[in-house]
């Protein structure tokens, strides 16, 4: 019989559908699966047209039998099988797609189920056409024998080079076989794994785990041999068995009181490599416009490698229970990228090898309701098991306070509810509410003191007089906590105050006058005293903040030294400028002391307290050595 050329245009564009379209080798068994998934929802459907009768569901099946000896694997199924014609346009032609056809004329009016008849389930997945012919990414010969109901059976044939054969043959059941021999293995290239049991079970597993219809595979299985005799070892031998390969039904699409959470649990711990049980479970089911499902976790503690560039991010994307994406990044936002799970939606614009997506308008709605969702849980676990939310803050709070500061505080609105900080007053953890909630009268301000550690936020000298007054201090201890609170400016009408502001608010315009006439009496000691620090400080000056400490030190103008020291150990930081304020306690011994030195004295003492105000800072010495020797020399 003559070979026929493909319709569509040459071998460069089969070409291109074979070498171009597809990222991965491994999809062509994910395209063949959905090729065979759509072909038994056509013949169920006619069978639903025509009453119901003849084969139940549980009868389809689709089958894959490779065979190391031939060097061929098999898919086959008993769906509706094609005719001739259907064989050369279907797959003559490249990018003709009956499911495509199929999927229209149920979509054209009058093509609904008659009154009283359910609609049936049908699904389909395949629209372009292209995803048979990712098969020559690992075949060099395919035949297709196929065979409908009410006609003869044929077999299509081609080595994807220039054309194809299409001849009767007597095909002995209606559905279709699909024969791939395959490549030569080469360098690089193990074309023979695709004959492995282990890797068609993986591979049915990761794409195609939620097909409808049981895909069937025989095992080897070894099996104790005979009754095992007591002093003997026992026996065992090889014996092959039927295995269906896919679980069929999402978990995420069976009714929600009939999932119990240690299914959730074990789908957690299975499909996400968890040891631990996830601390939540979200599951969201949406009709409308766009339509999906959605299952997702939230993790008990973050993985090793959480807060670097390497992790990956996103949600598994499934398109009617078959996977199209391992991570979609977009599915969620930054600070909810701790966030496990998968999205089931028919409604997803693919491009041609449903590997991607075509159109973000669909994906984007999505993600907006999803991070709705998530953010909806985490309130509600904060105000209804607060053991368990602070669990998840332990693990990622750091995460939210980014997406409070990340894009000059977008979604700060969004999720300052969610922030924790630690009381010092309450010795715990308070959310921005209860810290304002428990605010005196005339509290003004919500006041906080940013540290490398609790110990230092609560030993902060700027601290003393809002502890004095018996004002609540929040202590913040993360790199981006004082950024976030920055840019939230304020809450609940309370303004952000930190302890190392140059206006605490805290002093009565009598304390103010007092000590603008202690400056003015010490202006002489105080330009000494910078002079002594030439260099190192831009000024020196009195402070009403100081209680009981005698020295600080504080930047000038909108950057803290918590920032400051933040900014600098970024990766190539380069200098960043920033002049020091020494601030001294009119009212200690030590400031007292200083008027009475001589210049040579005076110089040693501003320098001691200088450093000893660094170390408070949580800055280190400029010069070690010579710190502790000066120490020595006073003492």
């Amino acid at each position: 019989m003559a070979k026929k050329q493909f319709k569509a245009e040459s071998k460069r564009l089969l070409d291109m559908m074979i070498h171009s379209i597809y990222t991965h080798k491994e999809i062509f068994l994910r395209e063949l699966i959905s090729n065979a998934s759509d072909a038994i929802d056509k013949r169920y459907y006619a069978a639903m047209q025509k009453g119901g009768e003849g084969m139940d569901r549980s009868d389809y099946f689709i089958r894959l039998t490779p065979s190391e000896t031939t060097r061929t694997l098999t898919i086959t199924d008993n769906g509706c099988g094609m005719t001739e014609k259907e064989l050369e346009e279907d797959l003559g032609t490249i990018a003709k797609s009956g499911t495509l056809a199929f999927k229209e004329a149920m979509e054209r009016p009058g093509e609904a189920p008659e009154e009283g008849k359910a609609a049936p389930e049908v699904d389909v997945i395949g629209q372009f056409g292209v995803g048979f012919y990712s098969a020559f990414m690992v075949a060099k010969n395919i035949k297709v024998y196929s065979r409908t109901e009410d006609g003869e059976g044929h077999v299509w044939e081609s080595d994807g080079q220039d054309g194809y054969t299409v001849k009767p043959f007597d095909y002995p059941a209606v559905g279709t076989q699909i024969v791939l021999t395959l490549k030569d293995d080469e360098e690089g290239e193990d074309y023979s794994q695709y004959l492995r049991e282990y890797t068609l079970t993986s591979l049915v597993k990761k794409y195609s785990d939620y097909v409808r219809y049981p895909i069937r595979m025989m095992e080897e299985k070894r099996v104790p041999k005979g009754e095992k005799e007591e002093g003997k070892p026992q026996e065992y031998e090889t014996v092959m068995e039927d295995v269906v390969l896919n679980s069929m039904v999402p978990l995420w699409k069976r009714s929600k009181s009939e999932v119990t959470e240690e299914e959730y649990a074990r789908f957690y711990r299975d499909n996400f490599f968890d040891i631990e049980d996830p601390l939540t479970t979200v599951r969201v089911s949406v009709e409308g416009a766009v339509s999906y499902t959605a299952l997702l976790f939230i993790p008990q503690k973050a993985p090793w490698d959480f807060f670097t560039k390497g992790y990956k991010r996103g949600l598994k994307l499934y398109s009617n229970g078959v996977m199209i994406m391992d991570a979609c990044e977009d599915l969620l936002p930054d600070y909810f990228g701790f966030v496990k799970g998968l999205v089931d939606s028919p409604d997803l614009s693919l491009n041609i090898s449903r590997e991607m997506l075509q159109h973000d308008r669909q994906l984007k709605a999505i993600a907006n309701n999803l991070k709705k969702k998530i953010q909806a849980e985490l309130k509600r676990m904060l105000e209804s098991d607060r053991e368990k939310y602070e669990t998840f803050y332990k693990a990622f709070g750091q995460s939210v306070k980014f997406g409070v500061y990340d894009q000059y505080g977008v979604n700060a609105d969004f999720l300052k509810d969610l922030l924790l900080f630690h009381s010092a007053r309450e010795g715990k953890n308070v959310t921005l509410h209860e810290y304002v909630a428990a605010m005196a009268e005339d509290q003004k301000a919500i006041y906080y003191a940013a540290g490398d550690s609790l110990a230092h936020c609560l030993g902060l000298p700027q601290a003393e007089l809002i502890r004095e007054k018996g004002y609540d201090l929040l202590c913040l201890t993360d790199d981006v906590d004082e950024f976030a609170l920055r840019v939230l400016m304020s809450f609940e009408e309370k303004p952000f105050k930190a302890a190392t502001d140059e206006d605490l608010g805290l002093s009565s315009e009598e304390e103010k006058k007092a000590m603008e006439e202690k400056t003015a009496e010490n202006k002489d000691l105080l330009e000494k005293l910078k002079e002594d620090l030439a260099g190192k400080v831009k000024e020196v000056k009195l402070s009403d903040r100081l209680t009981k400490s005698v020295a600080c030190l504080n930047g000038e103008g909108g950057m803290s030294i918590e920032m400051y020291k933040t900014l600098t150990a970024m990766p190539n930081a380069g200098e960043i400028p920033m002049a020091f304020v020494l601030e001294l306690n009119p009212e200690h011994p030590v400031f007292q002391k200083l008027a009475t030195l001589s210049d040579s004295d005076r110089k040693e003492y501003a320098e001691l307290l200088y450093q000893q105000a660094r170390l408070m800072a949580g800055l280190p010495l400029e010069d070690p050595a010579a710190f502790s020797e000066l120490v020595c020399k006073l003492m």
